[in-house]
């Protein structure tokens, strides 16, 4: 089974998290919702409270993946975290999947991992995508990172992880299941 790690700090976009450990859930992916705040409750920028499953200190560096949701000033809150840059670093090096949604993946590009690779994010927070060639795609899959533009493409981007760690068809059956389209 697939495991991953999400990190939360204070000011996090509660949907764009929530939606993407939902998703992964449904289809039995393990989704550790972390902390890096010291504290197992952390208040998202929208003032929603969530209970963590571990702290930041708790963990090991086992997940196949690692995912940080946007919002501010949760995203600046997270760049903030030496453990958790130090992390990211080493899954880069390793070439496992980190994935980042809206302002998140201006984190991968202020550590220099967006180098030459193509990335999207949050509208107007492109010159954060250091190095990177800027799309204005839902996800955007470079190699090992993932990137998504916000809320709006939670869904798509939560899939879009669902068919890297399960398959295409899985992602598939699950938007059937959820009765997600892109039509309006």
């Amino acid at each position: 089974m697939s495991k991953v790690n999400m990190f939360f700090a204070t000011g996090y976009e509660e949907v764009e998290a929530l939606t993407v450990v939902d998703l992964l859930r449904r289809e039995g992916i393990e989704v550790n919702m972390v902390s890096v705040t010291g504290e197992k409750e952390v208040t998202g920028s929208h003032g929603i409270t969530v209970k963590m499953d571990k702290l930041f200190e708790e963990i090991d560096d086992s997940a196949d993946m690692l995912i940080l949701p946007g919002g501010l000033p949760g995203t600046t809150n997270l760049k903030a975290h030496e453990g958790l840059v130090k992390l990211i670093k080493s899954y880069d090096a390793k070439g496992k999947y980190l994935a980042a949604i809206c302002a998140a993946p201006t984190v991968f590009g202020g550590l220099g991992l967006l180098q030459d690779r193509h990335a999207t994010c949050y509208p107007g927070m492109e010159d954060g995508l250091v190095g990177a060639t800027p799309l204005e795609d839902n996800v955007v899959c470079d190699d090992h990172i993932i990137t998504s533009r916000g809320l709006g493409t939670a869904i798509d981007f939560g899939l879009a992880i669902v068919g890297i760690l399960k398959d295409d068809v899985t992602a598939s059956q699950l938007a059937s299941k959820i009765v997600y389209t892109t039509e309006m």
